[in-house]
């Protein structure tokens, strides 16, 4: 397989990446629904408008990015692209690897994912997070990384 050929993201990236959305945007409903009732303005003039902006933020957004994101775990290395307006594309060699974490926030573990965290060595962008993995797959790429540390020092 192609070296430059990412592999994707489970599907229920996408909807995390919706609660994400929802929990950011309630604020801002909230602020709406508040300006709606005091402002002296016709029915709608504010909340259809901020209504639309927000559908578009759990609706269309989480697709988008999720479509922009993905990995490739080569034999040395992983690779993680992401970014829709700002595109970042990291590679980690494994012999530069310090670390290894899988985190699960309550929503990534609502829908049974995880995210691999690998720790290098520095202090600018020293960690480098991959989301929206299986769980069982975060913690297989985590012993697979660690046993060619730990193949690197026994060599």
């Amino acid at each position: 397989m192609d070296e430059n050929t990412l592999d994707p993201l489970h599907p229920n990236m996408i909807k995390v990446l919706r609660v994400r959305a929802i929990l950011m945007i309630v604020p801002l409903a909230v602020a709406a629904i508040g300006a709606e009732i005091a402002a002296p303005l016709p029915t709608g003039a504010i909340i259809a408008p901020v209504a639309l902006l927000l559908l578009g933020f759990v609706a269309v957004m989480p697709r988008r990015r999720y479509r922009r994101m993905g990995y490739r775990l080569t034999r040395d290395r992983l690779r993680v692209v992401r970014g829709w307006w700002n595109r970042r594309d990291t590679v980690v060699p494994f012999g530069r690897v310090q670390h290894i974490d899988v985190n699960a926030e309550a929503i990534e573990r609502l829908f049974g994912l995880a995210t691999l965290v690998v720790h290098t060595a520095g202090t600018h962008n020293a960690s480098v997070a991959l989301p929206g993995l299986r769980h069982d797959d975060a913690l297989a790429m985590r012993e697979t990384i660690r046993a060619f540390i730990a193949d690197g020092e026994a060599g």
